[in-house]
């Protein structure tokens, strides 16, 4: 399958769509911001906050003292018409960088943390045991804290997934992105099927186990998709045995990535959640500015972690 991004036509340069109001976040500038930055940096921790230009950045870094870490470098071997992370070929992995993970937790005293990565099909588990190694060494420095998993499709490898889910985070996190079909435009090295067999194995596993795990996945809109295709993707993953759901306006990282076709009005968003919430959801998050990790912990609020 062709790697290659897609190229936008001269005249659509010209026809981007305007960011309504609803869209335009103010920087935040605070010593808080500034002082995660620089931890970040002294500990060599990529965060994907940045990586993927994310727009909540200066609430999470200052106003929360959060922030999503991305293992495994900053090049993913895949390539993705929306995302904004570098593509390539990748380093070796760190075998530190795990410790320096959960370091960074314990500095920002954080009681939830998350952890994603890039893409590496270079490697013969995706990364997984990174993964699990992770887990193990916030496990050991912060024994009360919770622990997210945003984690890629590990090529379809239930091996691999089962590593993972032997550390028992509390949310296992993977994102579908879009509907079925604009995978072959959004997603060009994912397979739709492939995303909800993962989350249904997540799924099984806990009810076997007898886990309080939560599953959750994401998607994004304003890639040309429609209501109802949206409405039965949620379906979908409700079905694959998700109880939380995460809906935000794709933003347009820089213009060689895919343009916004539609900005989502905020009832829309809220149309959305009402009714991923009348599926059985135990929370959905949507929002113009919703995002994957965006206010993570509240989904384990109530629910007894």
């Amino acid at each position: 399958m062709s790697s290659s991004l897609p190229t936008l036509p001269a005249e659509a340069k010209s026809l981007r769509l305007q960011r309504p109001e609803w869209l335009k976040v103010r920087a935040n500038t605070t010593g808080e911001y500034e002082e995660v930055r620089r931890m970040m940096r002294r500990l060599s921790l990529v965060t994907v906050c940045e990586e993927a230009r994310c727009p909540n950045i200066h609430e999470c870094w200052a106003r929360e003292c959060t922030a999503t870490f991305m293992l495994m470098g900053d090049v993913c071997t895949r390539h993705c018409g929306f995302c904004a992370v570098g593509k390539g070929e990748p380093g070796a992995l760190d075998p530190l960088e795990p410790e320096r993970v959960a370091e960074a937790a314990a500095e920002l005293s954080l009681s939830h943390v998350v952890v994603t990565s890039v893409n590496r099909d270079d490697l013969a588990d995706g990364g997984a045991a990174h993964f699990a190694a992770t887990i193990g060494a916030i496990r050991r420095r912060l024994p009360e804290c919770t622990v997210e998993v945003l984690i890629p499709d590990f090529c379809g490898d239930a091996e691999a997934l089962a590593t993972v889910l032997a550390r028992e985070p509390e949310i296992l996190n993977h994102n579908t992105e879009t509907v079925p079909r604009l995978y072959r435009r959004v997603r060009p090295q994912a397979r739709y099927e492939q995303s909800l067999e993962l989350l249904a194995r997540a799924d099984a596993h806990r009810r076997l186990s007898g886990s309080p795990m939560k599953v959750k996945s994401g998607v994004m809109v304003g890639l040309g998709e429609t209501m109802e295709e949206l409405l039965q993707t949620l379906a979908d993953l409700r079905a694959s045995g998700c109880d939380i759901a995460t809906i935000g306006q794709y933003l347009q990282p820089y213009e060689k990535r895919l343009p916004v076709e539609r900005y989502y009005t905020p009832e829309e968003f809220e149309r959305l959640r009402l009714e991923g919430e009348a599926m059985g959801f135990r929370r959905v998050e949507s929002g113009p500015l919703v995002r994957s990790s965006y206010h993570a912990r509240r989904a384990l609020e109530g629910s007894g972690a």
